[in-house]
């Protein structure tokens, strides 16, 4: 189910008045160990799925990185990231996580913070995301998702051995390699 609770009025407000909302990144809590795994983005392809705001976004283009889109279904969301953004190597996309639809290797890296808990077929997402990164790149996401290992495992892209995550964040090593936390 494509859920999409930020552009109900008072949730949204409610979010807006949240430390992450006005502070950004540094008042993101899992912000600070996502920051040391990324890669070095200078003349990366990104993706951001659940982009919100779109200050994962505004980093990625702050460390170089040639393009970035981000995707949310909310239009609030997204409102607020055009605001906040005055970048053209950045679009904003309003879509479902669950329907993108990028070219075969259009990416060199994708992050997605607490957003791909609210999908119901993850294996279709995770399938749709590994088919659109070059080879040897990574998926960044937090582990609140208690079938990701399993649903990696379903379409082939983990390695099997792998039963839990202890971490605070994921990375998925897509198109072959294998899985990690941290």
């Amino acid at each position: 189910m494509k859920q999409n609770k930020y552009d109900e009025v008072e949730f949204f407000d409610n979010y807006s008045k949240m430390a992450r909302s006005i502070q950004g990144l540094d008042a993101a809590g899992e912000w600070h160990e996502l920051q040391t795994l990324l890669p070095d983005l200078k003349d990366k392809r990104v993706l951001d799925l659940g982009c919100g705001f779109g200050w994962h976004c505004r980093y990625a283009r702050e460390q170089q990185a040639s393009s970035v889109i981000g995707v949310d279904l909310s239009e609030n969301m997204l409102q607020r990231a055009r605001e906040m953004t005055d970048d053209p190597q950045i679009q904003y996309k309003q879509l479902a996580i669950e329907d993108i639809d990028f070219a075969a290797g259009q990416f060199d890296v994708v992050i997605s913070s607490l957003a791909l808990h609210y999908i119901e077929r993850l294996d279709t997402v995770y399938a749709k995301i590994n088919d659109c990164l070059v080879e040897g790149a990574h998926l960044y996401y937090p582990p609140n998702i208690p079938s990701s290992p399993l649903a990696l495992r379903r379409i082939g892209i983990m390695d099997p051995k792998v039963r839990s995550c202890t971490g605070p964040w994921m990375i998925t090593t897509m198109k072959g390699s294998v899985w990690r936390t941290f």
